[in-house]
């Protein structure tokens, strides 16, 4: 007997299961959840507000902000019983305290270097655990890394302003160096904040995440092309060359094809507003060749870092394991640098008379760190942040190499992070903006320390 047509077995269709749902772009769960963003993204947006402000320990309202920030991040593990930090996140966050409380301990004065202890604590471990903690998903990375863009438009636009109205800080006799509202005494206030904003607008040009509008792209393109002239006009040089490093890491991570287009841009840019335009292009010409002036009639301030530097050096090599203790580089400069060192550096313009600003700190972060902590401090910093760039770069090559969502993060993370190493060379902590370090340290800490469901969506 042969089976009929009706009789025969059916066929079973595989049923695939459903695609995942993108957790970030769901409308139930828009800003009501992003509340707890609100103290990072104010303390970002303060960074804005003269330094006049700062209360008689120096603090600023960013630093206030930022310290809520932390008080939220707490009462969320507390009382929501929230995932605190992984192992892997608590150890990289966490190795900078030894050094830092053993240079306390050890200093010759630890009350004096208290002060210190908890700046640090605030900027290299409190303030970028609370970040990791507080964004959630890579929607509000993005959110955080676009205040910055904010915060650096608004501040070169007014830096731009100083350099047209001649309203700016004094340099070569004339009030034209744009410093934004941070005044002549933090003439690397402006070029960080407009350094971070043009990394992060380029991150999300290069790589736009999944759904963004397409104006979006052409809008963060034209905005970290524009950023290049107040930057330009901070004559900031150790700005330049860590947007430089931060850039080419940014770009050299996109990939091949839209690296060529990328930099043909760059160039492009470069040539209409400095060369074509003549954006402060004799002053400019004249900064960078300073750069290498070190042994012949060098600028005085390139003679007084390298004089600072060798001070620095000095102090180590007496102090080698613990340093002389946090705030202590002051204190020990005359005895190590040479006769060649000014007693100070002149600031005057932007709405302030002149001052005789003295000379506190090596400008040099990696030498600070290892003259005022020792080699045990300077390990356990300067570990810090390469375990956080390494992670950075690692998590997004895996990220490109899967075809995962969130590279524009991924870049943004690599390119700040880039930028605040490179920028350390030439620069160490103080002033307003120093907050925002602990920002950036946070994002990079985020990109490269969180869980994968957290970094990975789209």
């Amino acid at each position: 007997m042969t089976l009929t047509e009706t009789e025969a077995p059916a066929v079973r269709t595989p049923v695939r299961p459903p695609a995942p749902a993108v957790v970030e772009d769901a409308p139930s769960r828009g800003w009501a959840r992003r509340w707890p963003l609100l103290p990072l993204v104010a303390t970002v947006l303060l960074v804005a507000v003269p330094s006049d402000g700062a209360d008689s320990t120096g603090a600023t309202a960013a630093d206030l902000l930022s310290g809520v920030a932390v008080l939220v991040c707490v009462g969320r593990l507390l009382f929501l019983r929230r995932r605190p930090l992984t192992t892997a996140a608590a150890f990289v966050l966490g190795l900078p305290v030894a050094g830092l409380a053993l240079a306390t301990v050890c200093a010759a004065d630890p009350a004096a270097a208290l002060p210190g202890f908890v700046r640090y604590l605030q900027v290299f471990v409190l303030v970028p655990a609370a970040v990791l903690l507080l964004v959630r998903d890579a929607q509000g990375f993005r959110v955080l890394a676009g205040t910055l863009v904010l915060l650096a438009v608004v501040q070169g636009a007014t830096g731009v302003h100083q350099y047209v109205t001649g309203t700016g800080a004094s340099y070569m006799g004339e009030e034209i160096r744009a410093v934004g509202t941070f005044g002549p005494s933090d003439v690397m206030g402006m070029a960080t904040v407009v350094g971070y904003g043009l990394l992060a607008a380029a991150a999300f040009a290069l790589r736009p995440s999944a759904g963004a509008p397409r104006w979006l792209r052409v809008w963060a393109a034209v905005t970290a092309a524009l950023l290049v002239v107040p930057l330009a006009l901070s004559f900031s040089r150790g700005a330049w060359i860590a947007t430089a490093a931060g850039a080419l890491a940014v770009i050299a991570l996109t990939g091949l094809r839209q690296a060529v287009r990328a930099l043909a841009v760059l160039g492009a840019a470069g040539v209409v507003l400095v060369g074509g335009l003549g954006v402060g292009s004799e002053m400019i010409s004249q900064r960078l060749t300073s750069i290498t002036e070190v042994t012949s009639a060098p600028d005085p301030s390139v003679n007084d870092r390298y004089t600072m530097w060798a001070a620095a050096e000095g102090m180590w090599r007496e102090h080698p394991a613990a340093g002389v203790g946090l705030k202590g580089f002051p204190a020990h400069r005359d005895a190590h640098a040479s006769i060649g060192l000014s007693a100070g550096s002149d600031t005057e313009g932007a709405g302030q008379e002149f001052r005789r600003q003295p000379l506190l700190s090596p400008h040099n972060m990696y030498l600070l760190v290892l003259s005022e902590q020792g080699l045990i401090g300077f390990t356990a910093l300067v570990g810090s942040w390469a375990a956080l760039l390494a992670g950075c770069v690692r998590r997004l090559v895996l990220c490109r190499s899967r075809g995962t969502a969130a590279v524009d993060c991924g870049l943004a993370a690599v390119g700040l992070m880039t930028w605040q190493t490179v920028d350390f060379l030439y620069a160490d902590i103080g002033g307003p903006s120093t907050v925002l370090t602990g920002i950036v340290l946070g994002l990079a800490a985020w990109w490269a320390l969180a869980g994968p469901e957290r970094t990975t969506a789209a």
